[in-house]
């Protein structure tokens, strides 16, 4: 069976900064993306030659369609349990699964599928299409990721449900230096080729997960829940708390605490970042800091992409929403609720705008546009000291995201 993960609208929408550069499905909340969730709990029912998307326009050439005789066309936002999966694989061909308004799954024919493609659908519109399906409403509870600071809520619950599928008959290797001291070590899993150093690892308050060939530098403290991915580093004396996860090939350095930095950016440094998500190819110049915390203790407003304008997200604590391939130099100031577009430029003193659109530069006093050619130039600087570069698809993809960013101001 093909796996088709689908982008509803709304959902895209208010998952804005990181969707603007990907489909919902690659967003990573506790260990694994959302697509990888879903791939390790139905891997005896599907094909493993890869997943595929129903996704934006112009998102659609790098996450491509590939449609099958039997599809499963799933909700990426909503996680998956154990209790979900059984009632996704109970599902015949024409049925859909849902939850009030909430479309979780519907076991789809290539011919329908097709058909509904080529009648130009709009994805929002998919259960009413499918109205002539057999519907089945799911009423267990239900774990949506609706909002942006859902990721960092939900990531110390969804690092203890991934840590429980990946580590499930398997044996974790031994943390050897003799230096390093560690609490709860029967919630302590090690993948190979993993370099620990004097630290310490307290996996009492959740467990703790150490990917491939990742690195934990002399004198740093982490607590459980945590996870970091393949390639990823704890700098010296970094004192990282609890429900924090690092995407593969990232660095943090300072103080962090309920953090998702999705993949490849750097926090290296001094400063503290807190109740907050990093997009991809991200860097923190020395000594930034995000409040998370308001001093009146209200709830904290937050940009909302589909009003174009502050909304109060009921949240007392929120901090930064970082776009990909956005940096900022030494001593950047973010408020609480900070959100900033794709491909930002931020320096300066004093503290920053509560919304930066995508392709900006500058700091508290003045921004102007990023202009595209010198963006594209760093992108390729970036990639490079990694012995990458930026395919076509991905300056398609941030082309449009700068020939619309317009659209992201206020009205």
């Amino acid at each position: 069976m093909q796996l088709i993960f689908i982008d509803l609208p709304h959902r895209w929408a208010a998952l804005k900064p990181f969707t603007l550069t990907r489909p919902v499905a690659t967003l990573r909340v506790g260990i694994c993306t959302l697509r990888e969730k879903w791939e390790m709990c139905l891997s005896e029912h599907i094909d493993h030659r890869g997943s595929s998307y129903l996704t934006m326009p112009y998102l659609q050439a790098k996450y491509s369609l590939t449609i099958e005789e039997k599809n499963l066309v799933l909700n990426p936002a909503v996680c998956p349990d154990a209790s979900l999966v059984r009632a996704t694989k109970q599902l015949a061909p024409r049925t859909m699964l849902s939850q009030g308004d909430c479309f979780i799954a519907a076991h789809i024919p290539g011919e329908d599928l097709q058909s509904l493609i080529g009648d130009n659908i709009q994805f929002s519109d998919l259960p009413k299409q499918l109205s002539n399906y057999q519907s089945t409403s799911y009423t267990d509870p239900i774990v949506e990721i609706k909002h942006i600071w859902d990721i960092f809520q939900q990531n110390g619950s969804q690092i203890e449900r991934d840590y429980t599928h990946l580590t499930r008959n398997r044996s974790s290797a031994t943390i050897t230096d003799i230096h390093t001291r560690t609490y709860g070590d029967s919630q302590i899993f090690v993948e190979e080729g993993v370099n620990i150093k004097a630290a310490i690892i307290n996996a009492e308050g959740g467990p703790v997960y150490l990917g491939k060939n990742t690195t934990i530098h002399e004198n740093a403290v982490i607590k459980g829940p945590f996870a970091m991915l393949e390639g990823a580093h704890v700098n010296l004396g970094a004192k990282v708390r609890e429900a924090t996860t690092l995407g593969p090939n990232s660095k943090v350095g300072g103080e962090v605490k309920n953090i998702v930095v999705q993949a490849n950016s750097s926090k290296g440094h001094e400063g503290f970042i807190g109740n907050s998500v990093i997009g991809e190819w991200c860097n923190f110049g020395a000594d930034t800091n995000t409040s998370n915390l308001k001093n009146n203790y209200q709830s904290v407003q937050l940009w909302d992409y589909q009003a174009r304008a502050l909304k109060d997200s009921k949240q007392t604590f929120c901090g930064l929403m970082m776009g990909d391939h956005s940096k900022c130099g030494i001593n950047t100031m973010f408020n609480t609720g900070t959100t900033v577009g794709v491909f930002t430029n931020l320096f300066g003193g004093g503290f920053l705008p509560k919304f930066i659109p995508s392709f900006s530069w500058g700091g508290s006093e003045s921004l102007v546009e990023y202009r595209f050619e010198k963006a594209v130039e760093v992108l390729e600087r970036v990639l490079g000291r990694r012995k990458q570069l930026p395919s076509s698809n991905d300056l398609a993809i941030l082309k449009h995201i700068y020939q619309h960013r317009a659209e992201e101001f206020t009205i």
